[in-house]
């Protein structure tokens, strides 16, 4: 399995903090909102790994929909990871596009 908090040790290396992680949905639908969340994990799953109960956490596109709900559940009730969401609505996309709608989406949930 790929180190998955390579990045993020070595950013903790030069004392670097508030490393937060940040994705999108929707760019491929012609209607509809376009989704960004973001996610901060506690530092020291960086160091000392994540929690049992994600190891399964992968590209969302690859794990079927009731892991990824068991997942969502895990992260939401996890105390230490902290995480937002912000969404751009269809008409504003078209207003500025989808580009820009998605750069909004994700500074929000930032």
């Amino acid at each position: 399995m790929p180190d998955r908090f390579s990045i993020e040790r070595e950013h903790y290396a030069r004392d670097l903090r508030g490393l937060a992680g940040v994705d999108e949905a929707g760019r491929g639908p012609l209607a509809g909102p376009v989704v960004a969340a973001a996610v901060v994990l506690p530092e020291a799953w960086a160091q000392e790994g994540i929690p049992e109960s994600l190891k399964r956490l992968n590209d969302s596109k690859q794990l079927r929909e009731s892991v990824r709900e068991e997942l969502f559940e895990v992260i939401q009730t996890n105390a230490a990871v902290v995480s937002a969401v912000a969404v751009v609505d269809a008409p504003v996309i078209d207003e500025i596009n989808i580009l820009q709608a998605t750069h909004r989406a994700m500074n929000e949930a930032l």
